[in-house]
């Protein structure tokens, strides 16, 4: 199967068939996904030599990972990247995966820069104040961001959900329910998605006039074993809270191992409320007591980042696009305990 094949099978032309493969945003979504159901149904895979020669292009994108000896491997990220996959498979592309450490991560950004092996690159989970994006932009390659920079006045492209609006109207919901006492079980301080949480709590405490417990607002790595941790730490204070609000289903299982430990019920003795990025294998609903979340799927993200990175390529823009989040009302929450 070839691309002239495809497109007579299609009724298309060879030029409009090779843009909705590519991503091109003149061709409309249906035309894209119709071309994207066609190809592979009938096993079409362009030719990466030939379209180089003809385009310049390498048919590739860079995805740079950071990891270290010891570290474990993070689903929320292999969820993300499962859906850049599927992406870069309609599209036609390959994903170049180069794992750094923090100390070669800048001379990788350059040597794939420089080497014509990838078109773009993909950074997800930026920082407070991330300087590989400005490196990103003195590089001069087409470049997407899942996620944001808060601390950056320069626009640049990224895919971002609303991170502090969803955790407002979480921490909202459990006040209007009575609650007081609210803890916050976030992730990696460094990181903006976990800065945005923490200030759309903060910004729901400060408007219903309640003071900001320190001893209730934790970062670290999203676990099970954190949220266990820390949610038993909480639970053993004088002044336990009645809500606790989790930045993971991972560490909502913890919590919900803390809190049984303790002979509690979710719901009415605590509740209990956490960011669901839709894992297939977690299902919220499935807990024993049905979890409430904030919900965005983050493969779903991941799809939609890289088909804004390929149109990117030939079509460059320096647009943000946040997605709104769901808040799902279920059985773990409830009006705050008077004991």
């Amino acid at each position: 199967m070839n691309l002239r094949a495809l497109s007579e099978h299609l009724g298309l032309s060879q030029t409009t068939v090779s843009r909705a493969l590519n991503g091109y945003p003149e061709v409309s979504v249906r035309t894209r996904q119709r071309v994207s159901e066609a190809a592979q149904q009938m096993g079409y895979r362009p030719n990466h030599a030939a379209r180089g020669l003809a385009t310049g292009k390498a048919g590739a994108i860079a995805v740079v990972m950071r990891t270290a000896a010891g570290q474990s491997a993070d689903p929320h990220y292999g969820e993300f990247l499962s859906g850049v996959g599927e992406a870069a498979m309609s599209l036609g592309y390959d994903i170049l995966l180069s794992p750094v450490t923090r100390e070669t991560e800048e001379a990788t950004f350059r040597r794939l820069a420089q080497s014509g092996q990838v078109d773009g690159i993909l950074l997800s989970s930026p920082f407070i104040s991330d300087h590989r994006i400005t490196l990103l932009d003195e590089l001069n390659i087409p470049y997407m961001v899942h996620g944001r920079d808060g601390a950056r006045s320069k626009l640049y492209p990224f895919l971002d959900i609303d991170n502090k609006g969803a955790f407002f109207e979480a921490a909202r919901l459990l006040i209007g329910l009575g609650h007081r006492k609210i803890g916050f079980i976030n992730g990696l301080g460094n990181l903006n998605f976990a800065n945005d949480r923490a200030l759309g709590v903060m910004d729901a405490l400060a408007e219903n006039n309640i003071e900001v417990d320190p001893a209730l607002i934790t970062n670290g790595e999203m676990t099970d074993e954190y949220g266990y941790r820390i949610t038993a730490k909480m639970l053993d204070r004088a002044n336990a809270p009645t809500a606790i609000l989790c930045a993971s289903l991972f560490i909502a299982l913890g919590a919900v191992r803390a809190i049984y430990d303790r002979n509690l019920k979710i719901g009415s003795d605590v509740s209990l409320l956490a960011h669901d990025d839709v894992i297939p294998y977690l299902k919220p609903e499935n807990f024993r007591v049905p979890l409430a979340t904030t919900r965005s799927s983050i493969r779903a993200a991941g799809v939609r980042a890289m088909q804004r990175l390929v149109a990117g390529i030939d079509a460059p823009t320096t647009d943000g696009e946040v997605w709104p989040v769901d808040l799902i009302v279920r059985e773990s929450i409830g009006p705050a305990s008077q004991g």
